[in-house]
């Protein structure tokens, strides 16, 4: 039984009735290392539909994980009975109307084309590298595999086919517990390249070998690594859409085609970009496009969708800000960091909280790799530091990129292991704020 034409079929049915439709068949084969070994090795398949429909301007939503079609009978009748009773939505005004098609693509099943056997060898051979420097490897390889279609009442019918990978190796030192670590994700495994992945996490382990040491609160020039920018960018970003704007809580409020940040800051969200993990279609289906964020250094757009562009009277994009590309500068990684006289090199920011996000300030730890800069060289350790700064200021204090760009993975390794990425430099900054030490690693 064909489920999600069913279901369809039943939402025709009913007078007076708006819906989106939705389906999700997915796949996972997530590895785990632990101590340098295999650890557990899972393989799941879900299939889930959802739906959310409108009588008027009153709505209700609901989810089926492996629908039958008694589950279905139930739940919508359940629906059916509840919407009518609900408090109306008066700036609901009709559903996305973008029929448009993104154009057919070629995608890889990573979860055949990547198989344990392959993965394990990658990791042993990781591992192998690790090992004479006392570091044993841990992490994650999951390649996820998926099938979308989305369905609405004016007449929209799309489908889209995903397989992210995302590999991420954590380097512990046995005894001083030291950790450093490095990812890679997307969707084309050969653009994948070990040896330059397993010189990158050597060169991180290599630095550990001088010694640990704490430094005292204040403001520090730093590189930030990819990792730091991208995931600061992903931050910045929950104030560029029209949801934000709406609940006046955007930074970015009047300031469209303002210059806000330096000249050499682009920021665009790009599902063309062939290194990121792609996205056919963004809010409700609507067609998934390049989006230019920050144009040198000039707010450009907000992310809207059909719903907060009748509300706001922003124009609709449909962009979700899942595919976002810092562009590279024309510094190298070893001039930035020759030209700080006193500072830090941060790996990796962690457990991360806005506490105002208006003003964009933040707080959250380093970890993974923080190392003290010396008269232009990593000469130690670094304990790690608790920071608390706005990212506003952040950029706009950004002196030097680096000229290439890395594509850093993010997944929330759970439920379906959702996998996306942002592609960012390093990043030279001045005077962030630490503004406490943990006094641990």
């Amino acid at each position: 039984m064909n489920h999600l034409s069913y279901l369809k079929e039943q939402l025709d049915a009913q007078p007076n009735l708006q819906y989106v439709l939705s389906s999700h068949n997915w796949s996972t084969d997530f590895l785990r290392f632990y101590h340098s070994q295999t650890n557990y090795n899972i393989s799941k398949d879900r299939f889930s539909i959802g739906v959310k429909m409108w009588r008027g301007k009153k709505s209700y939503a609901f989810a089926i994980d492996q629908p039958d079609q008694a589950r279905i009978d139930a739940t919508l009748a359940e629906a059916l009975g509840i919407i009518d009773q609900l408090s109306e939505d008066p700036d609901f005004v009709d559903l996305e109307s973008d029929l448009t098609l993104a154009a057919p693509s070629k995608v890889p099943n990573n979860i055949e084309d990547i198989p344990l056997q392959l993965k394990t060898q990658i990791l042993q051979e990781l591992a192998d590298a690790a090992q004479p420097h006392n570091f044993e490897i841990y992490g994650t390889f999951i390649c996820n595999h998926s099938t979308s279609r989305i369905i609405n009442s004016n007449g929209m019918d799309k489908s889209s086919t995903g397989s992210p990978i995302y590999l991420e190796v954590k380097a512990v030192h046995n005894q001083s517990q030291v950790t450093v670590l490095e990812t890679w994700g997307g969707e084309d495994f050969s653009r994948f390249h070990l040896p330059t992945f397993k010189a990158r996490l050597l060169d991180k382990i290599a630095h550990c070998a001088n010694p640990v040491v704490d430094v005292d609160p204040g403001y520090y020039d730093v590189i930030f690594a990819p990792r730091c920018i991208a995931e600061l960018a992903q931050y910045l970003a929950w104030g560029m859409s029209a949801r934000a704007i709406d609940q006046r809580s955007s930074y970015f409020e009047g300031k469209l085609d303002t210059q806000v940040f330096p000249t050499y800051l682009s920021i665009t969200d790009d599902p063309e970009d062939k290194d990121i993990i792609s996205q056919d279609y963004g809010s409700d289906g609507h067609i998934y496009r390049p989006l230019k964020l920050i144009d040198k250094g000039v707010f450009k757009a907000f992310f809207c969708d059909n719903y907060y562009s009748h509300k706001t009277g922003l124009p609709k994009n449909g962009n979700t800000g899942d595919c976002l590309r810092i562009d590279a500068g024309d510094k190298s990684l070893e001039e930035m960091i020759g030209g700080v006289k006193r500072g830090l090199y941060i790996s990796c920011l962690h457990y991360m909280n806005f506490i105002n996000m208006k003003e964009t300030s933040i707080t959250g730890l380093t970890r993974d790799g923080t190392f003290l800069i010396e008269d232009g060289k990593i000469t130690r350790v670094v304990n790690s530091l608790r920071f608390t700064d706005r990212i506003e200021r952040i950029f706009k204090n950004i002196l030097a990129l680096e000229s290439t760009a890395s594509v850093i993975p993010f997944s929330e390794n759970y439920d379906t292991f959702s996998i996306s990425s942002v592609k960012a430099p390093h990043a030279l900054v001045k005077d962030f704020n630490i503004s406490s030490s943990t006094h641990t690693i």
